[in-house]
Parts: C-alpha cells; structure tokens; sequence
C-alpha cells in the first residue's frame, strides 16, 4: 500500500515550486529512538554467498583427516572453538547461537540460494518471498519514508518479494557507503517541477487505454516512493561519513564491512530487513587461501557489527543470522578446494530476544555419518519469524489462490530463552 493519497504527487511538485520542504514526520512515536524490548524487531541476515565451508569458519576439526591445515581457537563459549580464521567472531560468540548441523537438499547454488532465502525449495508453480520481504509485508514499519527492505552489496539471486508482489523485492545498493548520487534530489524547485510535469503527462498518455498494465507496473507509486525517499532526512541512513573514522576502520573499509555499517544505520533508522552480502566462497580450488581472504572481512565487520548493536542496545531487537546456501564437502579435493556439501553446514542466529550462547548439533569428525540433532532449513525460518513476532503458521493467499504458510517449519525450542 502507498503511503500517498492520489495526487500527492502533483502536490508535492507544488510545493517544490514555492521551494517547500518535502520533510515527512519521523517515525511514529520516534520509534527509531526506542531500544531494546521496547524497539520493533528486524532482521539482518549476513549472506555469504557461494557456499561457506564450515570447517574454516564455526565448526573446525583441527588435526583430522578433515580438518585440513586449519587450526582452531577457543571462542567465548566453554568447550566450542572456531577457526583461528576468525578470531574477533570468537571472542563474541557468546551473544548469538552456532548451528552446526544445518541440513538441505539441495547442493546447486541457485536452487540452494532460493531455499536458504525463502525457506522453500525451488517450485515451479510459485515464486516465494525471501524472509527479508515477509518481515517488511508481515510487519511494516509505520513513518518510514526510505525501502523497509534493503540488499546492500548483493550478488546473483538478491532477495525477492516472490508471490507477495515487487514492491516487496529488496532495495539494492552495489556500493555500499557510496550510496548512488539518484538517491538525492539535486534538482531546482524549478527544474523539479517541470520533470514531475513532463512525467505526468507521459504517463497519462501511456495510461490511455491501459488502466491493467498501468496498474501492474507500479509505475506511479514507485515513482511517488522514490521522491519521498530522496527528500527524507532518512536518505542518510545509507551514508558513513558522519561515523567516525575509528568505527569505520573497526568495519573495515570494504564492501562488505561498509554494508554491515550501512546495515545497523539502517536498522536503527527503522529499516525492517537488511542483507549484506560477501561474495566469493565457492571455494572447489584453494578453499584455505580463498577462505583466509574472505576472513579478512568477514572477522573484522562481523566483530564490529556485534559490539555497535550492543553498544547501542540494538541486538535484542534485531535477529541476526549469518548464513550461506551450503557448506563444504569434508573431503578436500586434488585442487586444494573443497566442493558443495548441504549434509551438515554451519550457521549464527541470535539477537531478537533469542537465547544467547548455546551451539546446537554436531558433524561427525570422520566426515562420515550423519550430524546429530539435524537442523531443517524450514524450522531455521519459523524460528527467524516467530522470533521477529510473525506467525509462521499464518497462510498468505497467493495470486493465483494458492494458501501457503510463512514458513513450513516449527520453531527450535532450542533456542528459545
């Protein structure tokens, strides 16, 4: 739904002329200010894209056949290591949750990305929401005048609204921290008013005769977003300079580092989903050198990520989850690499109000058997959703009248508090 009655648009270019501000009011009740219990929940999910091997990252098996030259580290949980890959994640460890016995069909990297973004395998009768898009349908932010779901850095496959229409696909932003000079309006009142002009009658030419497809193409009310976002304070959320160079160096300056920033500015804005992706782990050859290169930004913005949401008293409100679409295969391969392995991978949850520190399920240090208290992909998202306070049992209708839950799954008791 619009956040503009008809004809704002023509108001808003009316305005422009007699050099207005187009200022909307913050977000209800200054939401953004709230913290903790008291602050509406979001979801930030942490995409390591292209299949992040569990044995270099939060389930290593140093000195073992599989283990590889990886070494461990012990990490702020009694008893549970990490590799040494990731030494500042291990010192946190203890404000999320490690699943290690994450279980999926699917071993093709776009059939895998679909399931672990949408909690269902690939159909061909039905495009489903990511999880990002169901948190900005199932929950949306009142007041905020900037994309309630945001994809920073992305990849192939960035989240979609699937079946719940594309107003729900997630805002996209290649650079994150150099947000794209469109997202402002660098236009004279003026000139502003003329092209708002020019559009109108554009489109009314092209609506002649075409009140379906005009409909279909969201044309008028994506239009009517974009000059709300352009002229919303709230545009800033997508910028770091006003951070200070010590919090920007602590995230390091990439672009995955750069996006976890974006992301928390983002969240603590009101933003209801963010993805910030890290491309690169499809590691068949040299897995250990490409996985040490990854490290380098993983550790150092997922460290800092932690400790701003903290400081902040953000985490309790916000469910983080670092997740990948597979892991690695225990054997390691004549290239050095490891190959596509969805038998048993590695995943953090946490934040939200989940519980804190607990590890739950094991892989077999042989590479052999089975993982113990398996984990289904589905439970995993009716956790994320009925922690963000959405009900995955609730049906939504499809277009073409098809109910479907919100996710297929129950909740982990597990990782309840």
């Amino acid at each position: 739904m619009s956040r503009f009655s008809p004809g704002r648009r023509s108001v808003l270019a009316a305005a422009a002329s007699l050099g207005l501000s187009f200022a909307l009011p913050p977000l209800t009740g200054r939401a953004a200010e709230r913290r903790g219990a008291e602050r509406a929940k979001s979801l930030l999910i942490l995409w390591m894209q292209g299949g992040m091997s569990q044995l270099e990252t939060f389930d290593p098996h140093p000195g073992t056949a599989i283990g590889g030259p990886t070494k461990a580290v012990k990490t702020s949980l009694p008893g549970v290591q990490f590799a040494d890959l990731l030494p500042r994640t291990a010192e946190r460890a203890d404000r999320l949750n490690v699943v290690r016995s994450l279980t999926s069909a699917e071993g093709d990297h776009e059939r895998a990305t679909y399931f672990l973004k949408t909690g269902y395998r690939p159909d061909p009768t039905v495009q489903h929401p990511s999880a990002g898009a169901v948190a900005a349908y199932a929950s949306p932010p009142e007041g905020l005048e900037i994309p309630a779901h945001v994809a920073l850095n992305p990849a192939q496959w960035a989240p979609r609204g699937g079946y719940l229409g594309a107003r729900f696909d997630a805002f996209q932003v290649h650079d994150p921290g150099r947000p794209p000079a469109n997202l402002r309006d660098w236009a004279a009142p003026a000139r502003r008013e003329r092209r708002l002009a020019g559009l109108d009658a554009l489109s009314r030419s092209f609506a002649a005769g075409r009140p379906g497809q005009l409909a279909r193409s969201r044309h008028d009310e994506a239009t009517e977003e974009a000059l709300a976002m352009m002229d919303s304070p709230q545009v800033g959320a997508f910028e770091i300079d006003e951070e200070s160079a010590a919090l920007r160096a602590a995230y390091g300056d990439t672009r995955f580092g750069r996006g976890c920033l974006v992301a928390r500015r983002l969240i603590e804005t009101g933003v209801r989903a963010v993805e910030v992706t890290l491309n690169g782990f499809d590691t068949h050859a040299d897995n250990f050198g490409g996985m040490a290169t990854q490290a380098e930004s993983l550790d150092p913005a997922l460290a800092a990520l932690l400790d701003d949401l903290t400081a902040r008293d953000l985490l309790q409100s916000t469910v983080v989850l670092v997740m990948t679409e597979f892991g690695r295969t225990p054997r390691i391969n004549p290239l050095d690499g490891r190959d596509h392995w969805p038998k048993g991978f590695s995943c953090l949850v946490g934040g939200g109000g989940l519980a804190s520190g607990r590890v739950i399920g094991a892989t077999d240090p042989a590479g052999e058997k089975e993982p113990t208290d398996p984990v289904r992909v589905q439970d995993l998202f009716a956790t994320v959703f009925d922690t963000l306070g959405i009900d995955p049992e609730e049906e939504e209708m499809t277009p073409i009248g098809r109910p479907l839950k919100r996710a297929e799954g129950a909740p982990l008791a597990a990782l309840r508090v």
